[in-house]
């Protein structure tokens, strides 16, 4: 019976080299396979990683770009109200000095005791409408309140135009 063996023992032995030759060359056919998938994997997340970065760069200069517009927008808003406060100042100065007085139209039905005629001679001379000066006190008063509405009116515009530039759909998203 051990001769029997002995007779197949070759072919064993050759059976299982060719079994561990197909292993080995499985082995080899699969890690070249994971290789291969390893570099296609890494070469899709560096695109990933590249594609993140620029949208991350496009976005930063979208909000550079929104805070240079809202820099500017500032700067002039900050410009018109620096003139309007010069510009009331100055007013105010001019009437505080009597270099100017402020005055208000009358109604002509209401200027009873004028003496000028309200219809014109034959000469074509036309007066001109009845005026009342105002007291520098009121005038400075009125020059006040006019002053605080210029004020919200040019802060109003600036917060509108804030709005309009932050509510603004960004470039490349519609």
């Amino acid at each position: 019976m051990t001769s029997i063996w002995l007779r197949f023992l070759p072919y064993i032995a050759a059976l299982l080299l060719g079994a561990a030759c197909a292993l080995q060359l499985q082995d080899w056919r699969y890690g070249k396979q994971l290789a291969e998938q390893d570099r296609l994997h890494t070469e899709t997340l560096n695109q990933l990683t590249m594609a993140a970065a620029s949208a991350q760069q496009a976005e930063q200069d979208k909000r550079l770009a929104l805070e240079q517009r809202l820099a500017a927008s500032d700067k002039t808003h900050s410009e018109k109200m620096t003139n309007a406060q010069k510009d009331q100042a100055l007013l105010r100065d001019r009437l505080a000095t009597s270099d100017l007085r402020l005055s208000v139209l009358l109604d002509a039905s209401s200027a009873s005791g004028c003496s000028v005629p309200a219809a014109t001679g034959a000469g074509g001379l036309d007066h001109a409408a009845i005026r009342a000066r105002l007291d520098p006190a009121y005038a400075q008063r009125i020059i006040a309140i006019t002053a605080a509405g210029d004020r919200g009116l040019i802060a109003l515009a600036a917060c509108q135009a804030y709005v309009k530039t932050v509510s603004q759909k960004p470039l490349g998203l519609e």
